[in-house]
């Protein structure tokens, strides 16, 4: 027998762990380096609507209004931004209260089709607006887990949100994969976008629209995706599960799709019988 055939399995797998281990590297340093600069990446993120708050006030006071209508439309977007920063510092708040102690997790058995279904409800007509196909397979009926619905819903519209910012049509799919040995449920998001938009890796720490005029109101700004990955993970740990990037974007090796993995534990059927 050929022994460059007998090798061949042991490079496919090599390449395979390679990929896996590099997957685990790239998320392990970008949380080290999204944790070193916490405070710095909250104060970017408010920073734009603040920005945006303080230049409109500016333009008012200084008499710089062409006319009454447009003073007015500038305290209309100084009002908007000024919601933003508010809704944008509650959110956080929210989740430091719980990991705090201060706000309590309503942990139960919940169906994790039924929460998919709501996922896919409030994502489907953003998706379709920009040309975006959107798949979220539905499970199994009898696949319970254990989360609080509010917050597991959240972490998944989190993370099938993020890639539906992007403004070239992209493929997200959302799957289900549980193993009969495993405690947890699996839930792999995965976007895939043309080769030659993949000039560089995902940075998951990089602001989808960076400050490119501070008085420009983003109806659309939410958290950066690297803030909303590490809230994510942190939501999902005090709920007992793990949030892993599998694979990410390689121009070299022409992958195409960011796959990030949720894992949630699996509800037994003692846990379920009890609870009903």
């Amino acid at each position: 027998m050929n022994r460059s055939q007998d090798s061949q399995p042991n490079v496919s797998a090599l390449s395979e762990q390679l990929k896996l281990t590099r997957a685990a590297y790239y998320l392990a340093s970008e949380m080290s380096d999204f944790k070193a600069g916490f405070l710095a990446r909250i104060s970017h993120e408010l920073r734009s609507p603040l920005n945006s708050l303080i230049g409109l006030h500016q333009l008012i006071i200084s008499d710089l209004c062409e006319s009454p209508e447009e003073e007015r439309e500038f305290v209309e977007q100084a009002h908007a931004s000024a919601l933003k920063l508010v809704g944008l510092i509650d959110e956080i708040l929210n989740v430091s209260r719980i990991e705090y102690g201060t706000n309590r997790l309503d942990i139960q058995p919940l169906e994790l089709a039924e929460i998919l279904s709501q996922v896919y409800d409030l994502t489907h007509l953003q998706a379709a607006n920009r040309n975006h196909r959107l798949t979220i397979e539905t499970p199994a009926p009898e696949i319970y887990v254990l989360a609080d619905p509010r917050w597991l819903r959240q972490v998944l519209l989190n993370l099938v949100d993020t890639p539906l910012k992007y403004m070239e049509p992209i493929n997200v799919r959302v799957s289900v994969h549980l193993s009969p040995a495993s405690e947890y449920v699996n839930i792999w998001v995965e976007d895939e976008r043309p080769a030659e938009a993949l000039t560089e890796p995902i940075d998951l720490l990089k602001t989808i629209s960076e400050d490119k005029d501070p008085l420009s109101i983003n109806k659309d700004f939410t958290l950066s995706p690297g803030l909303s990955l590490m809230m994510s993970q942190t939501i999902l740990e005090l709920m007992k599960g793990r949030l892993e990037v599998l694979a990410v974007p390689s121009a070299e090796e022409g992958e195409k799709f960011t796959k990030i993995q949720c894992s949630i534990p699996l509800c037994k059927k003692e846990i379920f019988d009890a609870e009903v």
